[in-house]
């Protein structure tokens, strides 16, 4: 087993979550913080609402790249969030809905980047990807309650109308990936 860590923020950190959390490979995908200036403390979900930290909602995921590559977490990624809509992913707005990839590697960097051109080269007309690119300095888990939100609160509304929806693209778009039933945590 190769562990390996990602970090990615695509809107909302409990759809991130939810929609990583059913791939095969996957270890652990934990909502938290990244990506702002340095505070000189852990920063709250209050504060990272308030758009003036610089945080994002992001996830970081541990995987396992021999079952399964940087290369398809990124499909997945980029095939479940909108990145060419800057500081907004459907009704949630804000920099801390930005999408975001805070790579742990060089390999990570030099991989999300030349996805990012395949992307834009593939476009002929339309919106080019805004998901920004950058180092990860510093990780914060969310707090307690943000944990494994939709597992715990699939019948809200938020979960039916706006994860439901991703999960059910994933499981139709990306089911070579899917974890099967007894590998589900």
């Amino acid at each position: 087993m190769k562990t390996e860590t990602a970090i990615f923020g695509g809107g909302c950190f409990w759809c991130t979550e939810a929609v990583f959390k059913m791939l095969k490979g996957v270890k652990s995908a934990m909502s938290g913080y990244a990506g702002g200036k340095d505070l000189g403390h852990k920063p709250t979900y209050e504060e990272v609402s308030s758009g003036a930290t610089g945080y994002a909602e992001v996830i970081k995921i541990k995987f396992d790249s021999k079952i399964i590559s940087f290369r398809e977490l990124l499909s997945v990624f980029f095939g479940t969030h909108d990145p060419t809509t800057l500081n907004r992913q459907g009704p949630d707005v804000g920099t801390e809905y930005r999408s975001i990839i805070l790579y742990t590697s060089e390999e990570q960097k030099k991989e999300a980047e030349k996805y990012i051109k395949e992307l834009n080269d593939s476009v002929k007309e339309g919106k080019s990807v805004t998901t920004e690119v950058k180092p990860l300095e510093k990780f914060y888990d969310a707090e307690d309650y943000h944990k494994d939100y939709y597992a715990k609160n699939k019948n809200a509304p938020y979960c039916e109308f706006v994860i439901n929806p991703k999960l059910e693209k994933v499981q139709k778009e990306f089911a070579s990936l899917l974890k099967r039933n007894e590998e589900q945590s």
